[in-house]
């Protein structure tokens, strides 16, 4: 009998482990990314080595629980990894969210790109998104963490500038993929103060984002369009209230003889400012190469055309707009070669120039930006390890 017993509480012993790893459906993943390079640093400024983590270097945990009748609810908590050890940030910092997904769509809750940057996405084809090789500041005023709450401390503030968004407290609505097409919709949390004391030249309480996609893609081919709408993010200085900033523009990208993606992106930007609106259009056209095997090659050219509208004052911050008038635009381009060492792990060498027109100085590189003389170029060099797990 007790040996019988003895058996029993061994075996239940050495099963436990088991059926919770059965039961258990949380995945760890994530990318570790290091990028080092020597950056221009323009006519009144040394040249420097920077080194940074782009790229989406990121820890994270996820599970879903079937609940029966097709329906799930899932989570995902990622965090950014910064191997430098330079910033260290808090849990659930990059896309995190909780929410149901079935046959009626896919409905959550955190903090997640917006519909608007995931149309951009489609077309976003050749370029990195940021660091010193990053080419989104220029066409899209950058990529990565914001928030239009004042609650969401260390998430990239207000950027009015940006328009590839990870936005704080978004409640948002993707439909079923029907045959490749798909609609989306977010909207952001207001979670101020019920009674603030607004007066003029200070920010508005009341901002938020409004923010909608619709994208197709299937096989080798997407397209995608989007806009958004930045409510209340300026000042109040007149009777009709805050100011706002509105953005439309989407991608499209093809993929040939499985080897060579194509792809080019489209964005009108108007911000609301004291002195009237201010409008810039951008674009970007890239192409990835897979040469052979392990070999490729990226290059990706983006553009600013000059700042138009009724405004007397420009729009700071990187990659936004000066005022409006001749020789107020910029272009960038970029070209790299990748080696993938696996299917995991790659690394890249890449070159980066960055020209202002001659009234521009609301361009310059990556992550490693400074004032820069009007009309004023300059240019990186890098290389950028990757590897996914």
């Amino acid at each position: 009998m007790h040996k019988k017993l003895m058996a029993v509480a061994v075996a239940g012993t050495l099963a436990a482990p088991l059926l919770a790893v059965a039961q258990s459906t949380v995945q760890i993943y994530g990318r570790v990314t290091y990028e080092y390079g020597v950056a221009d640093g323009g006519d009144r400024y040394d040249s420097t080595d920077y080194a940074d983590t782009p790229g989406g270097s990121a820890i994270g945990f996820k599970g879903v629980e079937s609940l029966g009748g097709g329906m799930s609810a899932w989570f995902q908590c990622e965090t950014s990894a910064d191997i430098r050890g330079f910033d260290t940030v808090g849990l659930c910092s990059r896309n995190s969210a909780v929410g149901f997904r079935g046959g009626f769509g896919n409905i959550y809750f955190g903090k997640w790109d917006t519909p608007m940057k995931k149309a951009l996405n489609v077309g976003s084809v050749g370029g990195e998104e940021t660091g010193l090789l990053g080419m989104s500041f220029l066409p899209f005023g950058g990529s990565g963490g914001t928030s239009s709450s004042p609650e969401a401390s260390g998430s990239g503030g207000l950027s009015r500038e940006r328009w590839k968004r990870r936005e704080t407290c978004l409640t948002t609505y993707d439909t079923p993929s029907w045959g490749g097409f798909q609609l989306m919709g977010a909207f952001s949390c207001k979670n101020r103060p019920f009674d603030e004391g607004l007066s003029d030249g200070v920010a508005n309480s009341d901002t938020r984002i409004w923010s909608v996609a619709a994208s197709y893609v299937n096989g080798p081919f997407g397209i995608a369009a989007g806009y958004e709408e930045h409510k209340n993010f300026g000042a109040i200085g007149d009777p009709t209230g805050g100011k706002s900033d509105k953005g439309y523009g989407g991608g499209i990208s093809w993929t040939f003889a499985n080897s060579i993606q194509v792809g080019a992106t489209y964005l009108r930007r108007e911000w609301e400012l004291l002195g009237g609106d201010l409008k810039k259009d951008t674009a970007t056209i890239g192409v990835e190469w897979n040469i052979a095997g392990p070999h490729e090659i990226h290059a990706q050219y983006a553009w600013a055309g000059d700042s138009k509208g009724g405004a007397d004052v420009g729009l700071g911050g990187r990659g936004g707009a000066p005022a409006p008038g001749g020789g107020t635009g910029a272009d960038a381009w970029s070209i790299a070669y990748q080696y993938a060492f696996s299917k995991r792990t790659t690394i890249k060498f890449g070159y980066v120039r960055v020209s202002n027109d001659s009234n521009s100085t609301s361009y310059y590189l990556g992550n490693a930006p400074r004032p820069l003389d009007a009309g004023e170029n300059v240019d990186a060099y890098a290389f950028l390890i990757k590897h996914n797990f």
